[in-house]
């Protein structure tokens, strides 16, 4: 075994305990500051019983103090300060360290922890590691008396195998927590999406009311209409039957040019209600590409409704396509009412209130533009917007490869 020797300045530990990755990590976990469990008490309590010794905890290092989530001890705190501290010594030590006399280390022997009434003079412990190797705290086990060189390869494997229990458990929670604010997240674009099939419904029914003769043609489209509502639902309930690592793109061979044809029929209706035109400038030949096409549809769906949405009457919408090198690029471009400074900066934030108003008195969860950029960055492309000021209309630009390459899928991203 081998003991930790501290730096000259003894700050060395302050300095990694303040890494901002490794307290991303710590938050994260959403452990700090919470009631001791019995989970982690049993766990702190095994580790005690294998080294017989009447003290024992499983700590986390925050960035000024150290947290206590277990204390099997007579120390009656939750937590400490940081500051000489021979728990924060896990934010810089990778492996195993124990000190068989704390009074025998130059560094500790003037620690608060060790000079007090009952102080740790035996202390040994094992890192908690992240998976990505952040260290963010200890299972260790302490004593108010030293110890001979007794400590076995057994015992040691032993705590390391605990605090490896005990990391499996954060991120168990973690992923479990992950997956809830997917399926809260899956809700709120379901309801989103969903609004617009329903305005085509109403405004075909109204139509209707209003000229039965146009039945004929409203008809499809109120078909059309709930035949997505209905798959909206259908994805809703097959995402919350599945676990957070089934999770992932439906990819095939997507045809642009009916993905154009179809939306455009969808909100052929909302668009004449507004004396407004849909134009379609695609480049020929526009390839196929690999994606997942009910989620591209989703992105589409989103841009033009919002074209729609935030122009005034008797103006023009441009959905235009061409082929780059290895992506097809495609812009809805409108003459609406623009985008400033501040509308820029909060574009893709989810929930985002932007200083254009609907001018039909449509309703808006912010949400679409989020969504969108969600599912481009999923399929390895990009999304951009640009306008030249207020009133002078806006262009959402958008870059998607042809070949789709799989890569690690962004988290709470799947829709």
């Amino acid at each position: 075994m081998h003991k930790y020797e501290p730096s000259a300045n003894s700050a060395q530990y302050l300095i990694t305990a303040s890494d901002p990755l490794r307290l991303k990590k710590l938050h994260e976990y959403e452990i700090l500051d919470t009631r001791p469990e019995d989970t982690f008490d049993k766990i702190a309590m095994l580790a005690s019983q294998v080294f017989e010794t009447p003290n024992a905890f499983i700590t986390f290092v925050g960035k000024d103090r150290v947290f206590f989530k277990s204390n099997i001890s007579n120390y009656a705190a939750d937590k400490t300060s940081i500051e000489k501290n021979p728990f924060a010594l896990s934010t810089i030590k990778h492996d195993f360290m124990v000190y068989y006399d704390t009074f025998d280390d130059h560094f500790l022997r003037d620690s608060p922890l060790v000079r007090c009434a009952g102080g740790i003079r035996f202390y040994a412990a094992a890192p908690l590691r992240s998976p990505e190797g952040y260290l963010v705290g200890t299972i260790c086990v302490a004593d108010s008396v030293p110890r001979n060189n007794t400590i076995t390869q057994k015992q040691v494997e032993m705590l390391k195998s605990l605090a490896d229990i005990v990391i499996n458990k954060l991120e168990s929670r973690l992923r479990f927590r992950n997956l809830l604010k997917l399926q809260d997240e899956l809700m709120n674009i379901t309801l989103h999406e969903i609004k617009n099939p329903l305005a085509t419904i109403k405004l075909a029914n109204e139509v209707i009311m209003k000229d039965p003769l146009k039945m004929e043609r409203m008809g499809p489209m109120i078909k059309q209409g709930v035949a997505r509502i209905e798959n909206k639902l259908h994805d809703v309930l097959s995402h919350s039957e599945m676990r957070e690592d089934q999770l992932q793109l439906s990819i095939e061979d997507t045809n642009l040019n009916g993905i154009f044809a179809s939306i455009i029929k969808d909100y052929e209706l909302q668009a004449e209600r507004k004396n407004q035109t849909i134009r379609l400038e695609v480049s020929h030949p526009l390839p196929n590409i690999q994606a997942d096409k009910k989620k591209i549809c989703d992105v589409f769906h989103n841009l033009l409704s919002n074209s729609i949405k935030y122009s005034h009457s008797n103006t023009t919408i441009v959905i235009r396509a061409t082929k780059a090198e290895e992506s097809v690029n495609i812009k809805f471009i409108d003459e609406g009412q623009g985008l400033d400074g501040d509308d820029m900066q909060r574009l893709f934030m989810r929930f985002a209130t932007l200083s254009a108003i609907p001018t039909g008195k449509e309703t808006s969860t912010g949400l679409g533009l989020y969504i969108c950029k969600s599912i481009i960055e999923l399929h390895n492309g990009s999304i951009t917007a640009g306008s030249e000021g207020k009133d002078k209309g806006a262009t959402f630009s958008i870059s998607l490869p042809i070949v789709h390459k799989r890569q690690h899928e962004p988290e709470l991203r799947s829709l």
